[in-house]
């Protein structure tokens, strides 16, 4: 008890900083200090935790659904972890590892047109990914590089504006929409679950390929994570609430000519992801170490710890 009260005081400052400079101002001071001290507080002395049982660097994944507030989360705990419990902390987002504009070009020309468009699994470089983690097991650390993609341009970063590792993390925190998803049965796969996979996706060849990825690459991938930490959304029309809201700050923060989706782009882009969402949404609620389960106005109602 007292551990956490004095967690409290030494973060609570850069904690309110943080959600600032992210333009968190909706809530009122008191409510952003009672998640703190309820939700990411419990989180970071359960990850220490953790960190401490496995003895070496702890690798966590982190998902939900889009606009969930991901990017968020992980920075928070990162600040708290940083702050008090002294952690070197690596964050990094599946998304920086998507795959060039001109590779999924290829895609949509040698396996299906709707590949052109970034989310689904086989859209990420899973070697990159592979190869993240296996630079990050060596015992001797060997200062690396890790891609950096740009979603205003909807492409990667030339190497040299890309990340580097100079020094080993003691927790690294993966953060992405599809971050621990798991494979469908066939009879799931047939059944579409928008008008995109109605229309655009007759033959069943996308959604079968994504699936296929689930069910090999990514699984033997995801096998490598430790714990997953889920944030589940109220339900999947609140996605496109905040993909909306993601939008708008994307666009206040980009340079002009820059490409940020309209009202109708954004309806369609979340097809994209809702059957992955949806079957998340079942599988880690049960399956993820930590769950956080969202209101409608986007605020943390509880937290559940399953390991």
């Amino acid at each position: 008890m007292k551990e956490s009260k004095d967690c409290l005081l030494k973060v609570k400052k850069d904690y309110l900083k943080f959600l600032r400079k992210e333009k968190i101002l909706s809530k009122s001071k008191r409510s952003k200090m009672k998640i703190l001290k309820n939700i990411y507080i419990p989180m970071t002395f359960w990850i220490e935790k953790k960190y401490k049982e496995k003895g070496e660097t702890l690798f966590l994944g982190l998902s939900g659904g889009q606009g969930s507030g991901k990017t968020t989360v992980a920075g928070i705990l990162k600040i708290i972890l940083k702050k008090f419990f002294k952690r070197k902390t690596q964050i990094s987002s599946i998304d920086d590892f998507y795959k060039t504009s001109k590779d999924r070009n290829t895609m949509s020309k040698k396996i299906h047109p709707l590949f052109k468009t970034r989310g689904v699994p086989g859209t990420h470089d899973i070697n990159l990914l592979k190869e993240f983690f296996y630079n990050i097991k060596k015992k001797k650390l060997k200062k690396f590089k890790l891609p950096k993609f740009d979603k205003s341009i909807d492409d990667r970063l030339k190497k040299k504006y890309w990340y580097t590792i100079n020094k080993k993390p003691e927790i690294v925190i993966l953060e992405g929409w599809c971050v621990g998803a798991k494979s469908q049965s066939n009879s799931l796969i047939k059944k579409a679950v928008n008008n995109l996979e109605k229309n655009e996706d007759k033959k069943l060849i996308w959604r079968k390929y994504v699936n296929e990825r689930l069910r090999k690459d990514y699984k033997s991938f995801f096998e490598k994570i430790d714990h997953f930490i889920f944030i589940k959304i109220p339900n999947f029309k609140m996605v496109f609430k905040w993909r909306l809201l993601q939008e708008k700050k994307l666009k206040k923060e980009s340079r002009p000519n820059k490409k940020i989706m309209n009202f109708q782009e954004i309806k369609r882009f979340i097809m994209f992801y809702q059957r992955i969402t949806l079957q998340m949404i079942k599988d880690l609620s049960k399956s993820a170490s930590v769950v956080m389960l969202l209101k409608k106005n986007h605020e943390t109602k509880n937290i559940l710890f399953r390991k």
